[in-house]
């Protein structure tokens, strides 16, 4: 049975029973059906609660998000959904970058981290070990969705026929009608400065550890990490934290639905066991 709750003008889902709350969001150009697997492999032992970052939902205005208003509405979300006990949360994509972000603000709110695709890209070590080439193409993709957020208002036609575009182009199957212009802005946060821009975010190599265990997936076929190898290497070696590497692409829930909710359902359980 799944139960809604209004939040600030967000709608959440909340399915499954369980003493434990885990909190998913989702990235660009996603919307909470991404969990749809991931909740039926957790709902009988979890409460799952997910929603559609704001100006994901194109049923809705466009809508974008500060930052600071981006971990104050995860706060709120996750008071809601469990007002007594830290949750896990569960990211992908942009999802991990506002997840590891609340986490960093709000730590007594977060018991576990459960990153998928997206670690250490802010950290010094993650820029050095892109080549050139991977450099040029991670900017051009981001710079083409923040293009495409611009001329949205003005052309909104020419600027989802972009966005759609691009997603098909690095490897998401999502139905076009399913994507828009109103969910690029992230990328005019990260090039642009749009809404607040990025600068002074969490850094996840200095979050993640012993203090808050952490699984991270991801896919090892891609023209380029999100990740650098040193640390993961460093994360694999910490007490209560694993790392895994499946045979995907960036959507490695999607490709590999089984694997994927196999591996995050046993690390919740190794972990509940522990008492982590």
């Amino acid at each position: 049975m799944t139960s809604t709750l209004q939040i600030d003008g967000v709608e959440v889902w909340v399915e499954g029973e369980g003493t434990h709350t885990v909190l998913m969001l989702h990235g660009w150009p996603d919307t909470l059906a991404l969990w749809d697997s991931t909740v039926a492999a957790l709902r009988d032992g979890y409460r799952c609660a997910r929603f559609c970052l704001p100006g994901y939902d194109l049923n809705q205005p466009p809508r974008a998000l500060s930052v600071a208003a981006m971990t104050k509405l995860i706060q709120q979300i996750a008071d809601a959904v469990s007002p007594k006990q830290p949750v896990t949360l569960l990211l992908h994509d942009w999802g991990c970058f506002f997840g590891y972000e609340f986490a960093a603000r709000h730590p007594e709110r977060v018991e576990r981290v459960i990153g998928v695709d997206i670690g250490d890209t802010s950290s010094g070590a993650y820029l050095k070990s892109l080549s050139g080439k991977q450099k040029a193409m991670i900017a051009g993709y981001q710079l083409w969705l923040a293009l495409a957020w611009k001329l949205g208002p003005v052309w909104p036609g020419l600027a989802n026929r972009m966005s759609r575009r691009m997603a098909r182009a690095i490897g998401c199957r999502n139905p076009p009608e399913r994507i828009g212009w109103q969910m690029n802005y992230p990328y005019a946060m990260a090039w642009f400065g749009a809404h607040g821009g990025l600068r002074g975010a969490a850094r996840v190599d200095h979050l993640l550890g012993e203090d808050m265990p952490a699984l991270f997936v991801y896919g090892r076929r891609k023209p380029f990490m999100f990740h650098s190898a040193r640390w993961i290497e460093q994360l694999a070696q910490t007490p209560g934290c694993e790392v895994l590497a499946l045979e995907t692409g960036h959507w490695v829930m999607a490709q590999k639905p089984l694997e994927f909710n196999t591996c995050v359902r046993a690390w919740l359980d190794r972990a509940s066991t522990r008492g982590a």
